[in-house]
């Protein structure tokens, strides 16, 4: 059984850091892409950045320049870094995976793309 767990949120102050970390158990995600997205309440889920199994990289407008992603094959492990946190990045944030694509530069950027999530960990920035 596949599971993907996050850990790492929490309620920080805007401009603080937060690093989050998600662990994958049941299969290896080496070959697949990994991402986060996030849900705010009342909004749709989002995409954050994704990364593909050869690094290659995608990051949605909003945070580019502030939160960094990362992965750790031989640990089945995506990471998200995220500096200068502001209240609109307050949401639940999603670790997934995705093995529907054998590819080292696939990447999807939308959520239906994805076929495994985390139950995610929320991430409160006060003002």
């Amino acid at each position: 059984q596949v599971q993907l767990v996050e850990s790492g949120g929490g309620l920080v102050q805007a401009g603080d850091s937060l690093r989050l970390s998600c662990a994958a158990s049941g299969r290896s995600f080496s070959s697949y892409p990994m991402g986060w997205f996030r849900q705010a309440p009342g909004k749709e889920r989002e995409i954050v950045a994704v990364i593909s199994s050869g690094g290659m990289l995608n990051y949605a407008d909003s945070v580019k320049g502030r939160f960094t992603i990362s992965r750790v094959n031989a640990k089945n492990m995506v990471y998200l870094q995220m500096n200068t946190l502001k209240p609109e990045d307050t949401a639940v944030y999603y670790c997934t995976a995705s093995d529907r694509r054998y590819s080292y530069t696939w990447r999807p950027l939308s959520a239906p793309d994805y076929n495994y999530w985390g139950q995610g960990t929320q991430v409160t920035v006060s003002s």
